[in-house]
C-alpha cells in the first residue's frame, strides 16, 4: 500500500545559511534546528524506510520574522526555488514540496502564489496559526487564502507559539494554538469566503474532535464548518485518538502525516504513526484513503 506523508519538514542549507547570516543566534533560540535529519538530506536518506514518500515544507524559520518586506519576498522566492530543486533531485523520496510566503508583503505573496501554482514540484503553501502577531484569520491575510482557494493549492496549517503567553510548551500549547486558529477561521467565515479552500490542519485537528460536544452546543450555527477542515495523523501514535479524529472529520478528510523528522529521534514517528493507523478498526480500503487516496484527490494533478 502506497504511503504519502503530507506533512514532513526540511530546513534546506542555502536558505538556512542565509537566515544564519541574518541572525546567528537561531540555533540557540530554536533547538530543533540542530536535528541533523532536518538539515542534512544524506542523513535523512540513510534513515528513510525506502517506501514512504514525504511532501516537504520548511521548518518554521520564517523570513518575515527577520526581514523587511522586500527582502522577505526575495528570500521566500529563493527558498521555494531551492525546494523545487530538492524535489527534482530527490523525487523518489520527496514527490512534492509546499511553498513559503512572505506575510509581511501581501502583494508579493500573491505573486508568489502564481509562481507556486505554475510549478510542477510545489502543490501548496504552509501557513501558521499566527503571523507577525496576528491570527491567520486576520482580514489582512484573507487575499492570500482566497487566492489559494482559487488556484486549488493545499494550505497546510502549522502551529506557532503565541508570544503573549508566558507558559508556552511543546506538549500542549501548539495543540491549543491549532484549535484556536481553526476557531478563528470558522468565526471569520473562511468557508463562506472560500468554499473550495483545502486547509490541512496538523496534529489530527488538535482539540477539536475531543471537544465536539462543546462545539455542537455552543456554536450551533457554525458547528458544521469545523468538519470542512482536513487533518493529518501526526499525533505520534495513539490509535484511539486517531479513531476519534476520523469519526469526527470523516474518513475522506484524514491524511497520513508524520511531522518527520520531529517528535521521535532521530527521524520522526513514522513507525509509531503507521502502527496507530494499522490498529484502527477500518478496512484496508479505508486505510488506503488515509495513506494516499485522499491526498491524491486533493492534489488534482494525477497520480504520483
Amino acid at each position: 500500500m502506497e504511503k504519502i506523508d503530507v506533512f514532513a519538514h526540511v530546513l534546506l542549507p542555502n536558505y538556512y545559511n542565509k537566515m544564519l547570516n541574518i541572525d546567528s543566534t537561531i540555533p540557540e533560540t530554536y533547538a530543533f534546528t540542530n536535528i541533523e535529519s532536518l538539515k542534512d538530506l544524506s542523513v535523512r536518506r540513510k534513515l528513510w524506510n525506502g517506501t514512504t514518500k514525504q511532501i516537504i515544507s520548511y521548518a518554521n524559520i520564517n523570513a518575515e520574522d527577520y526581514c523587511n518586506p522586500e527582502e522577505s519576498a526575495r528570500l521566500c522566492r529563493e527558498a521555494n526555488e531551492e525546494l523545487i530543486n530538492c524535489v527534482r533531485e530527490n523525487n523518489d523520496m520527496f514527490p512534492y514540496g509546499i511553498g513559503m510566503l512572505p506575510f509581511n508583503n501581501i502583494g508579493e505573496a500573491l505573486n508568489i502564489l502564481d509562481e507556486i501554482a505554475s510549478s510542477k514540484e510545489l502543490v501548496g503553501v504552509q501557513v501558521f496559526t499566527r503571523h507577525l502577531g496576528k491570527s491567520i484569520a486576520d482580514k489582512e491575510y484573507l487575499p492570500i487564502l482566497k487566492k489559494c482557494a482559487e488556484l486549488g493549492l493545499l494550505v497546510l496549517l502549522h502551529p506557532v507559539f503565541d508570544p503573549r503567553k508566558p507558559d508556552n510548551n511543546i506538549v500542549f500549547s501548539w495543540e491549543y494554538e491549532l484549535s484556536q486558529g481553526m476557531l478563528d477561521l470558522v468565526n471569520a467565515d473562511i468557508f463562506t469566503e472560500c468554499p473550495n479552500i483545502k486547509i490541512i490542519v496538523h496534529h489530527a485537528g488538535a482539540m477539536v474532535p475531543f471537544f465536539a460536544g462543546r462545539i455542537d452546543n455552543i456554536m450551533k450555527d457554525k458547528k458544521d464548518d469545523f468538519k470542512k477542515f482536513y487533518v493529518d495523523t501526526a499525533i505520534l501514535g495513539n490509535s484511539k485518538a486517531l479513531e476519534l479524529a476520523v469519526y469526527y472529520f470523516g474518513i475522506d478528510k484524514v491524511l497520513y502525516g508524520t511531522y518527520a523528522p520531529f517528535g521521535i529521534m532521530p527521524s520522526g514517528a513514522t513507525k509509531e504513526i503507521e502502527s496507530a493507523i494499522e490498529k484502527l478498526p477500518f478496512s484496508s480500503e479505508e486505510k488506503e484513503k488515509i495513506y494516499s487516496k485522499n491526498l491524491r484527490k486533493l492534489l488534482e494533478r494525477g497520480m504520483l
